[in-house]
């Protein structure tokens, strides 16, 4: 009896039907967990800077004087409309604080997937076709070494040597100041914009303060691409069309990278998803660490301020994009291997 087959168009609709549930239970655990400290989060950021018939006025409009339930109500369809709240600190919508940041953090996100990619399936490759020599035990040990490494401890090691000894490479910042004072923000990332206006001088300004945070974040993230592309690339290369490859005479070499090296990508594409809240973590560490402006940065500046109400809503977009990126590469996968989809 034939088995029956389950279009990509059904298998899109019951994933997104199972994504709001999702959804729902991780954005009650967002808004319970910032509401675990005693008090409120006014009282919190600006306790003992302002008098109390101010602070009350400030959580009477922030809605911290309702019950908990209307609170959650409340948040919930501020979500929906992607309304993430104002920050207590400096009254802002933390939507600004996202749309203005965010670009430094896709920015450097990008360039460290890239990093990642390149890296992680390349070194993962050669271990894989190359096992148990000198140069496989070599790149199982440094994909070790780069994943087990916190994120701030390999940035200082990169500033130290690149930046302090060496001299090569800014260890700060997102541009110099007077290029950043001066480069037009059109899309807001600046090598985009630099190529825009046709300014390479501030395009090679841009490329060399993004190399060690890219490259920071992103080896963390090759590191764990190595092992999962060596492993696959070796189960792979014991398939029986494998062995037929060889028997009709195709070299070793085009046997690994045009036979095995994609059915080993479907479970890496799999993983890279898993990987994107990785990177959003890394990123708060890689930010903080290279005075990089983006989101992670200024999360990092409400938390120190008590600032929960942004801090909320930072977490909260963090969640969303997982949850999207997620969910896309679910469908990458339903769409290079219908298998996924029973």
């Amino acid at each position: 009896m034939a088995k029956p087959t389950t279009s990509l168009r059904t298998y899109a609709l019951t994933r997104l039907a199972l994504v709001l549930p999702m959804l729902w239970i991780l954005l009650t655990l967002v808004f319970f967990m910032m509401r675990v400290a005693p008090g409120d989060p006014v009282t919190a950021a600006l306790g003992g800077r302002l008098p109390e018939k101010e602070l009350q006025e400030r959580r009477h409009a922030a809605g911290y004087d309702k019950p908990l339930i209307v609170q959650y109500v409340d948040y919930l369809g501020d979500v929906a409309r992607l309304n993430f709240g104002t920050t207590i600190t400096d009254d802002r919508p933390v939507t600004d604080v996202i749309i203005e940041n965010g670009s430094a953090t896709l920015e450097l996100t990008f360039w460290a997937m890239v990093v990642a990619l390149s890296v992680g399936i390349g070194l993962g490759l050669v271990a894989g076709r190359l096992r148990d020599s000198g140069a496989d035990v070599s790149i199982r040990m440094f994909g070790i070494v780069v994943y087990a490494m916190p994120a701030f401890f390999l940035g200082f090691l990169a500033q130290l040597l690149f930046g302090e000894r060496l001299g090569w490479l800014p260890t700060s910042g997102r541009a110099s100041p007077e290029v950043q004072f001066l480069l037009p923000t059109h899309t807001h990332l600046y090598l985009i914009d630099a190529i825009i206006y046709g300014d390479w001088a501030t395009f090679k300004d841009v490329v060399l303060h993004l190399i060690l945070p890219a490259a920071t974040l992103g080896l963390i993230i090759a590191g764990v691409l190595i092992r999962l592309v060596r492993v696959n690339v070796l189960q792979t290369m014991k398939g029986d069309y494998i062995e037929a490859a060889r028997a009709r005479g195709i070299d070793e070499k085009s046997v690994v990278y045009r036979h095995a090296f994609k059915n080993a990508l479907v479970p890496v594409v799999t993983v890279l998803g898993l990987q994107v809240a990785l990177l959003m973590s890394g990123a708060v560490l890689t930010e903080t660490t290279f005075n990089w402006p983006g989101i992670g940065f200024e999360l990092v500046r409400y938390l120190n301020n008590r600032d929960y109400i942004a801090v909320q809503g930072i977490i909260t977009f963090f969640a969303l994009i997982v949850i999207f990126v997620s969910v896309l590469i679910d469908f990458v996968n339903a769409w290079i291997d219908p298998r996924v989809r029973y």
